[in-house]
């Protein structure tokens, strides 16, 4: 079963001391491509790196809205210049975060900065990826305002509600799910999966993120991580670790998916594989 991690960050310091390791690893599994997000100003030339030293690494440039704060005067004109010397690369992570963390930047702010990379993405024509954390509203709002993205919207990690989906998809949205959404309670993951459109699911890690809350047996575990291959931990235990995420653990949520919305791993495994070569086969792109 082909597979296509659309949304990651083996970059992260956490894990650089394996990562063609956990490349391989996933590998093995069947995941053919990996979108790797950066985050900020600082770590999009490690981004870069990475995608010119692995073959099926997938760039991706952004200003995540943790950043937003840092950010230098420049950044704007900094992530033009990364996207036009790297055809290959998608944008992202951008978005909006009015969570714990995230709104201790003003949501103006914040939204300017997502406003003006939608835009970019937009203008280049390459898709790009959203992370939204209470704050569903203030994006569709902004989608609204700004019309439709015919090269894709990504939805990282979506945990939205089922009535949220249509009126997404309307914009070009696409519905990626990582191992978060086995936190979500069944019944409303089950109702929002019926509502996601074949043709615009996608899967995904955010490793070493987001680690699965399924049976440990069937994860996999990052090299010396402390707080990995716990052993015979429940999953409210499980859930609480702090167990980074390996890549290979998009089988776990092909598995969760799938079961959840009614299909076998080699229909979700198919369909979502030629969703994101879709979405990333844009001009300059290594999938196209």
């Amino acid at each position: 079963m082909p597979l296509f991690d659309a949304h990651c960050h083996l970059h992260d310091p956490r894990v650089a001391h394996c990562v063609p390791q956990l490349i391989q690893s996933a590998a093995d599994a069947g995941v053919r491509w990996f979108a790797v997000n950066g985050t900020s100003e600082e770590d999009w030339t490690t981004v870069k790196t990475l995608g010119e030293s692995h073959s099926s690494v997938v760039p991706n440039y952004g200003l995540h809205p943790w950043y937003v704060s840092s950010r230098s005067s420049d950044w704007l004109s900094n992530l033009k210049s990364m996207l036009s010397s790297d055809p290959s690369a998608a944008v992202g992570e951008v978005g909006l975060d009015m969570g714990t963390r995230g709104k201790q930047t003003d949501e103006s702010t914040q939204i300017e900065v997502l406003k003006q990379q939608l835009e970019l993405a937009r203008e280049i024509h390459r898709p790009v990826s959203v992370h939204c954390v209470r704050a569903f509203g203030q994006l569709q709002h902004l989608l609204k305002e700004m019309g439709d993205f015919p090269d894709g919207v990504i939805l990282h990690s979506f945990l939205g509600t089922a009535e949220m989906v249509k009126p997404f998809a309307r914009h070009g949205c696409y519905f990626s799910f990582s191992g978060f959404l086995t936190s979500m309670k069944e019944q409303k993951a089950r109702k929002m999966l019926a509502e996601v459109p074949m043709d615009r699911i996608l899967l995904e890690t955010d490793a070493p993120d987001a680690l699965p809350v399924v049976d440990s047996s069937m994860l996999s575990w990052i090299p010396d991580d402390p707080a990995g291959s716990p052993a015979d931990e429940s999953l409210e235990e499980l859930a609480k670790s702090k167990a980074l995420n390996h890549p290979a653990n998009i089988l776990s949520v092909l598995s969760w998916v799938s079961q959840l919305k009614g299909l076998s791993k080699d229909e979700l495994s198919a369909a979502s594989f030629k969703n994101a070569k879709r979405v990333f086969s844009y001009e300059g792109s290594k999938v196209n």
